[in-house]
């Protein structure tokens, strides 16, 4: 006759802790997916533009020999004053070094070229600075001996600048961090998004096919008509 009332007790005694921990793992679940949530559109939100861009310059780097470029070709002959000359006849340097900082100075003044703050090739007879960029090409050659200069830059549009950009040619050391976070913010909005698939999977049934299809598809390509 008093076990029922016990075991009844026990029961309701279990109970409380249950919910409490029933609440604890619901709430633990909530936390995280809430954090899954934001991590996905703050990593969203930060490879945006650069996906934009990525994106773009895939099919434009797919299609080069389809995309006309017309590249324009700039050409400036000059001589350096006679007052520099002493500049550029100091004795070879061992290893590569910049042009003088006076000689820097008046190509900026004079001939409204950029700062060249790079290692220039020194030679017996002249100075060769190579200047590659993004979406083009330029170079400026300077005899020791008389002076006479050239300079010659070339543009390819805005088209191979992008595409540059794609490939990081040529853009430096801030570009190359830039493509390093927009690869690990890529990395976190595309293993969120995973996450987020896998918990809204139940409600629809297409989703597993279509990640699925995602990945055999480049597979099939890969394995069967690249050679």
């Amino acid at each position: 006759m008093t076990t029922a009332p016990v075991s009844r007790v026990a029961d309701a005694g279990h109970a409380p802790a249950q919910k409490a921990h029933l609440h604890r793992k619901k709430a633990r679940r909530a936390f995280w997916l809430r954090q899954i949530y934001s991590w996905h559109w703050v990593s969203s939100a930060v490879c945006l533009i650069g996906m934009l861009l990525f994106s773009v310059t895939g099919i434009t780097l797919n299609h080069a020999a389809d995309i006309a470029a017309e590249p324009v070709v700039t050409e400036l002959e000059e001589a350096l004053p006679p007052e520099l000359l002493a500049s550029i006849a100091a004795p070879t340097p061992l290893v590569d070094a910049p042009l003088p900082t006076d000689v820097r100075q008046w190509l900026r003044e004079q001939l409204g070229l950029p700062d060249f703050d790079r290692s220039a090739e020194w030679s017996e007879a002249e100075i060769y600075l190579s200047l590659p960029r993004p979406g083009g090409d330029a170079w400026l050659s300077i005899d020791r001996a008389t002076g006479d200069l050239l300079y010659e830059h070339t543009d390819r549009g805005w088209i191979s600048y992008l595409n540059d950009l794609h490939k990081g040619r040529n853009t430096g050391i801030l570009w190359s961090w830039f493509i390093d976070v927009f690869a690990a913010a890529s990395l976190v909005f595309s293993l969120t998004g995973l996450f987020l698939l896998q918990t809204h999977a139940a409600r629809r049934p297409a989703t597993w096919p279509m990640v699925g299809l995602g990945l055999l598809i480049p597979f099939v390509l890969a394995a069967f008509f690249i050679h």
